[in-house]
């Protein structure tokens, strides 16, 4: 079904740009699907065998990118439409890669940090085959970070005989990550909204639907630069504070009570409620499919900032559209991750690394230019800004496979 969604979108958006028919065939499916089972030695001595995923969705301009991820719903159709999700946003931020993403069937939350362990090197000596610094490079998800990326690093470097920091990105400083890394897709994303307000009339009242890594730096850089964080939910629910929330209590409580709701003061709402919330911004940074034809007409955010990976639905965009909503896509708000994961690539393979000022401004030129690119063509051609994105990146990954000259 998720799959399928790309499609939709895909067609959408050919009917504003010429494509020849080598680059339309080559996007209808992956390059390559793997999926393979990781048995794991649970702590009580049981084996536990669990399904992972990696796909390499498009490599025209380049190696394939993109996350894993560890949830309990994760599955290859899934994987397969984030995949081409990612094939579009390297090409809207214009680095030279293609899209790729993997992920394991999987509640982390119900390891210990051993059979974490074991669980992602083991996926590691399975994808190997498929993953490698110039042919497909992963980096952090949902419910994997730094660490997970260092195991994986590790074991691959085991298995090669020899250290290679550029087979993945998101791993810790120590091992060769980059500075800026942690909270590059919020600080891109965060780029695009100051853009936008540039252009058009927007309050400055938001409301953050998902508070983890990119949803919380979000709040945190929208709150130093004078916006109000009225609203912000997590898995458990969500919080409503009129007068806003103080972002550092914000975060004490997420941190030692593991829920947002906890806020001394603030009205408990569901993760439902809090999508239909008056509000000038509102960014969506939790899972796909929460915005649907179903609530659509309720959205009463004027600008909604997409910081999750499709959060809404093809025929929910349509209802935004019509209703003047001014949205900033997936692929181009929160490809600030993908971007600096690049320049962390770029100075793996340099063996040279940046300061983080120098990072955050190289990630400044990037979002600013394609997102005023992105603009301009919604501009142009009377279009929203989802398909306007599709436009940019359809039009790069076309250019480059009529220059491959597919045989």
């Amino acid at each position: 079904m998720v799959f399928e969604n790309t499609q939709k979108q895909l067609e959408k958006a050919k009917k504003h740009v010429e494509l020849v028919q080598e680059t339309e065939e080559t996007l209808k499916y992956p390059t390559e699907a793997f999926t393979f089972s990781i048995p794991v030695r649970m702590d009580d001595g049981s084996l536990k065998v669990f399904e992972g995923h990696r796909v390499r969705y498009n490599d025209a301009r380049g190696p394939t990118k993109g996350g894993i991820r560890y949830h309990p719903g994760v599955n290859l159709d899934e994987v397969k439409a984030l995949a081409f999700w990612m094939s579009i946003k390297c090409a809207v931020i214009n680095i030279p890669y293609g899209g790729g993403k993997g992920g394991i069937t999987v509640d982390p939350h119900k390891l210990s940090k051993a059979e974490l362990e074991k669980l992602s090197r083991g996926w590691m000596r399975k994808a190997y085959r498929i993953v490698g610094p110039d042919r497909d490079i992963p980096a952090p998800d949902v419910y994997t970070n730094g660490q997970i990326m260092a195991w994986m690093m590790d074991e691959y470097s085991i298995i090669k005989g020899e250290y290679s920091p550029g087979v993945i990105t998101g791993k810790p400083l120590s091992l060769g990550g980059s500075l800026g890394r942690s909270y590059a897709t919020a600080l891109g994303g965060y780029y695009c909204v100051k853009e936008a307000v540039k252009k058009m009339e927007v309050g400055k009242t938001v409301v953050v639907q998902g508070f983890g890594n990119a949803g919380s730096h979000m709040a945190r850089l929208l709150s130093e630069d004078g916006f109000k964080v009225i609203a912000v939910s997590d898995s458990k629910g969500g919080a409503l504070l009129e007068e806003g929330f103080d972002y550092d209590k914000l975060m004490e409580v997420k941190t030692k009570e593991r829920r947002v709701d906890s806020y001394p003061g603030c009205k408990k709402i569901s993760n439902e409620e809090i999508l239909e919330l008056e509000c000038d911004i509102l960014v969506l940074a939790a899972l796909e499919n929460v915005v649907t034809e179903k609530n659509a007409g309720n959205i009463k955010g004027k600008m909604i900032v997409e910081l999750a990976n499709g959060p809404v639905n093809p025929e929910a965009d349509d209802i935004l559209h019509k209703n003047s909503k001014f949205l900033i896509p997936d692929i181009l708000a929160n490809s600030g991750g993908v971007c600096v994961s690049y320049f962390e690539w770029v100075q793996n393979k340099q063996g040279y690394y940046w300061k983080e000022d120098e990072v955050n401004a190289k990630l400044l030129e990037k979002m600013v230019k394609e997102f005023n690119a992105t603009f301009d063509i919604h501009k142009e051609k009377s279009i929203d800004m989802r398909t306007a994105a599709y436009v940019l990146a359809l039009g790069r990954i076309d250019e480059a496979t009529k220059d491959k000259a597919i045989y």
